[in-house]
């Protein structure tokens, strides 16, 4: 592979990418979405930027990162549901999960639902997390695994179209998206929050005739 020079932060997931392609790809989001802090959204960024510029497949790419994605977010969820808070909390101090944190997310979930497992993948530190507090929070695991991949397609479709189609001009393009990613989760929410509100008032209907 002809190495590519990338520009800002991106430079240091470069070495991998040069040396595994997309195995880095895979391993850097599998992981991260298990809970571990590694930087998957650049990694994924970084390969589409490889991909416009003729070094990887994006489909490859895309298809690699949200199975990755979803993977990941499962074994987590696996390791909440089973393993219960005692287990979560014993080895949460090793990515900063203290009690405090993973019982707001907990409320958080509770509250807003299936929703807010989609739209934390787009939120740093929500996203490593999602499966593990899914899991403790007790939620119902076709529920989660429709969310889940939902966003993962979401997220994967906005950081790696942005990458393949800004090349080196990756950085200011990264900055906008940013500025204009709230607007996008508050969307992304309220049409989801109207589908459920549509399909209870069905159910309703439904029991009532």
């Amino acid at each position: 592979m002809t190495q590519v020079v990338l520009p800002g932060i991106l430079k240091t997931v470069a070495p991998y990418l040069d040396q595994y392609g997309y195995f880095a790809v895979a391993g850097f989001l599998l992981l991260e979405n298990m809970g571990i802090p590694l930087p998957g959204e650049t990694i994924l960024i970084a390969a589409s930027v490889y991909a416009g510029l003729g070094q990887l497949n994006i489909i490859v790419v895309a298809i690699t990162a949200i199975i990755a994605c979803i993977i990941g977010d499962n074994i987590a969820f696996a390791i909440g549901h089973y393993g219960g808070e005692r287990v979560v909390l014993k080895y949460g101090r090793y990515i900063l999960l203290t009690p405090e944190r993973l019982h707001k997310a907990q409320e958080f979930f509770n509250k807003y639902g299936g929703p807010v497992v989609t739209v934390a993948r787009f939120v740093a530190g929500f996203r490593q997390l999602n499966g593990i507090v899914a899991g403790t929070a007790e939620m119902k695991w076709p529920k989660f695994l429709l969310y889940n991949s939902l966003g993962a397609v979401l997220w994967v479709a906005v950081w790696s179209t942005a990458g393949f189609l800004a090349g080196n001009n990756i950085v200011a393009v990264y900055d906008k998206i940013r500025h204009y990613e709230l607007y996008v989760l508050l969307l992304i929410l309220v049409l989801l929050g109207l589908k459920t509100f549509s399909s209870l008032r069905k159910k309703k209907q439904a029991k009532a005739n």
